[in-house]
């Protein structure tokens, strides 16, 4: 056989079909359980997340829906109290939590069991615990009550001043959600190898030098990711804006999400409050893009 025979039959040969890898390892039954089980996974997803984005994009496709909405001043005020809720409660949920965590790292049953209790608000259920929140700030609730039995004076009415509403949506939101970042920035800390410790403490770095030099390096990457999701939750919560303040007073505390569940169930006009919540995603998009990106480009560092 000449060489020019040879490489045909190399090129017959790898022009041949090849399955691509996954179909290779799967022969017989185990194919046709892979494609029952993921058919009800792809049907689910094109029902529940594919067509309601595409559906929500056809509806706040026309421009003339942003024209309207950057006009109305209900829109702009929920766009600072959007920009103003998020940047400060997703910063002091996340920094709090950077600071808890350091506290239980503690030794002792009792630190321990202080843990399992700071543990109980984020299990409880968001209606209950923001509906407490609201009693508690009106005028004749808890905080009032509480200042007129101990300090003799009259309280405020909490819901009445927009910076004081505005404070009891983060204070209630930070309560609910520093649990959970307490615990992820716990396990970050039990990561940390004791040895780096034990060097740090060798020469002379402890306290608040131990924790600038040692625990925010190796926690940084951590904490920037944990910023970014605690941001980009924030900036679609709606629990805490409804149930806390209502969006009192006379809404100026509302934020998107609210806004735009009140254009789609009150004014009737389901494509504007679409587009209210859309209008979000110039800093959803490069929010997720740049999470994606930290966890891929760099190391884990814990």
């Amino acid at each position: 056989m000449s060489t020019q025979q040879v490489l045909a039959a190399g090129r017959v040969r790898l022009n041949r079909y090849r399955p691509p890898v996954w179909r290779s390892h799967l022969h017989g039954s185990e194919f046709a359980w892979a494609v029952a089980f993921i058919i009800p996974y792809i049907g689910v997803l094109l029902a529940f997340a594919i067509y309601p984005i595409a559906y929500g994009f056809w509806m706040a496709g026309d421009p003339a829906l942003y024209v309207e909405l950057f006009s109305s001043d209900e829109y702009v005020e929920a766009l600072i109290s959007t920009a103003l809720y998020v940047g400060i409660g997703a910063n002091v949920s996340v920094f709090l939590a950077l600071l808890l965590s350091g506290f239980f790292m503690r030794r002792g049953w009792w630190v321990k069991a202080m843990l399992v209790l700071s543990m109980l608000p984020w299990a409880l259920p968001a209606q209950t615990a923001f509906m407490s929140f609201h009693w508690m700030t009106i005028y004749w609730g808890f905080l009032n009550s509480l200042l007129e039995k101990l300090f003799g004076i009259a309280g405020p009415d909490w819901l009445d001043h927009y910076w004081l509403a505005l404070g009891a949506n983060i204070v209630a939101y930070t309560w609910k959600s520093m649990p959970f970042w307490t615990l992820i920035f716990l396990a970050g800390r039990m990561a940390i190898p004791q040895d780096l410790y034990d060097a740090a403490e060798v020469d002379g770095a402890t306290g608040v030098r131990r924790f600038v030099h040692v625990v925010i390096p190796l926690l940084a990457n951590l904490y920037f990711i944990s910023t970014l999701l605690a941001t980009i939750w924030m900036l679609g919560d709606y629990n805490t804006p409804d149930m806390v303040s209502g969006g009192a007073p006379l809404g100026s505390t509302a934020v998107l999400a609210t806004v735009g569940v009140e254009f789609l169930l009150n004014s009737g006009r389901p494509d504007l409050g679409v587009a209210a919540v859309m209008a979000a995603l110039p800093v959803l998009i490069p929010a997720g893009v740049l999470l994606i990106r930290r966890l891929q480009t760099r190391e884990v560092q814990l």
